[in-house]
């Protein structure tokens, strides 16, 4: 028999279905007992009537939470039954695995007249059996909707003609500033895992293609213990050509987040304020824009917030979160653009105009940088002397040859899903990825 997703099971109403999941709960009377099984699409209670099923029993016998059942029999409507009026009177209970004891609580347990309280076990804990974390409702709404978001913006792209690729993540030399890589051996020469597909990007607008995208994972070997920060993560990167100017690539990806958590907004919106607490707010075009050395003005006049000297050509951590509210102050909006960063705090690849300015920006949401985008110098002899300004010469030769023959004004961006899902649910990075990775978190 076709398993029915219980999703489904009211239209079997009246007939036989069979029905496959994990035991989410299951009390076990004298004379009725009762499973609720779940599978991705929902849940369904199964009611036992043991007089009635003493083939059943053996069966019941052996069930423990999280085992996973199937179960044969008719779909009875019930209006007594809670879980949406409908039940499965079972015929036929196999259990297909016997789950033991959990090692983790994947929620707080609220005391009864009965128990005390149980906390739900700590982050880290619980990402050392993610398996079993990934369970829950929550967990399984995250990637939902994080599949929602990022097929969104990839149809939207398709939409606009771009061409989906898939660049080598073991490159010969480091994509960046040549820091933070993870090197690792390669037949007896170093290669690198990428920090970006950055090169191969710029190579496919140098091919011709225009128009790409990619959804892939990235490295950054940076020993950082933070909220957001990780060693592995899945890279949304763009890159286009014939641009007039890094504010095309600026609408553009305003253009995509807004179409994105237009889609999640209207699927999943009413599902993520009851797991998550947070609103989805689409966003109104155009993003708010500001240079980034008007922008500490403006923290300092509001704020009392002044950089060190030194900082002040880059976004500090404490100038991101206070962004935040001062755009939600004065535009009602949570995405901010800056711009104007130093050169010295950009990669040598940023076009600069006549005053060495990077043509570049960062893109804020909820004080949580998400992008960092720029147009590209695409002039070989420029782009050179660049490289050689950073001391990346020799290190990037390969990539210079890309603009040796003819390469149009192009420019991109790189957004990081994790991140994006992180914000959009108000999470920790820890939480808002299928496994995390750091630089003490190897497994599972």
């Amino acid at each position: 028999m076709e398993r029915t997703l219980i999703r489904d099971i009211r239209t079997k109403a009246g007939e036989v279905a069979k029905v496959q999941g994990f035991v989410e709960n299951f009390r076990d009377g004298k004379s009725m007992a009762f499973i609720v099984v779940k599978d991705i699409t929902g849940k369904l209670q199964i009611t036992v009537e043991k007089e009635k099923c003493p083939e059943l029993l053996d069966e019941l016998a052996k069930i423990t939470p999280d085992s996973v059942i199937t179960v044969i029999g008719p779909v009875c409507e019930n209006e007594y039954v809670k879980m949406g009026g409908i039940e499965l009177l079972p015929t036929e209970l196999i259990v297909e695995s016997v789950a033991d004891a959990l090692p983790i609580v994947r929620k707080d347990i609220p005391a009864t007249k009965k128990k005390q309280a149980v906390e739900r076990s700590a982050i880290d804990q619980r990402l050392n059996y993610r398996w079993i974390d990934l369970r829950t409702d929550e967990n399984q709404l995250l990637f939902k909707v994080q599949s929602c978001l990022i097929n969104a913006m990839r149809q939207c792209l398709l939409n606009k003609d771009f061409i989906e690729i898939h660049t080598p993540k073991l490159i010969g030399a480091a994509s960046e500033s040549g820091a933070d890589v993870f090197e690792v051996e390669y037949f007896g020469r170093k290669a690198y895992l990428a920090q970006s597909p950055q090169f191969y990007k710029q190579m496919a607008m140098a091919s011709g293609f225009e128009r790409i995208f990619e959804v892939a994972p990235v490295f950054r070997a940076e020993k950082s213990f933070t909220s957001k920060h990780t060693t592995e993560f899945t890279g949304f990167d763009l890159e286009m050509s014939y641009i007039d100017s890094y504010r095309d690539v600026m609408q553009t990806e305003a253009e995509i987040l807004t179409y994105a958590l237009g889609v999640v907004k209207e699927k999943f919106g009413e599902q993520i304020k009851e797991a998550f607490g947070i609103e989805v707010i689409v966003p109104t075009m155009p993003f708010p824009v500001i240079k980034l050395d008007d922008l500490y003005n403006e923290l300092e006049k509001e704020y009392g917030y002044i950089p060190a000297p030194e900082e002040r050509g880059d976004l500090t951590t404490e100038a991101e979160k206070l962004s935040f509210d001062w755009v939600m102050k004065h535009y009602n909006h949570e995405f901010l653009f800056i711009t104007d960063y130093s050169a010295e705090k950009r990669a040598f690849y940023h076009m600069r105009d006549d005053n060495g300015i990077p043509q570049g920006y960062d893109l804020i949401w909820r004080g949580v940088e998400i992008t960092t985008g720029a147009q590209r110098e695409h002039r070989y002899d420029r782009l050179k002397k660049q490289a050689d300004e950073k001391g990346l010469g020799e290190d990037v030769k390969f990539y210079l040859e890309f603009f040796k023959y003819g390469c149009p004004p192009h420019g991109g961006f790189g957004l990081g899903v994790d991140r994006l899902t992180m914000l959009l649910l108000g999470l920790n990075i820890k939480e808002a990825m299928f496994l995390f990775r750091s630089p003490d978190r190897l497994n599972p």
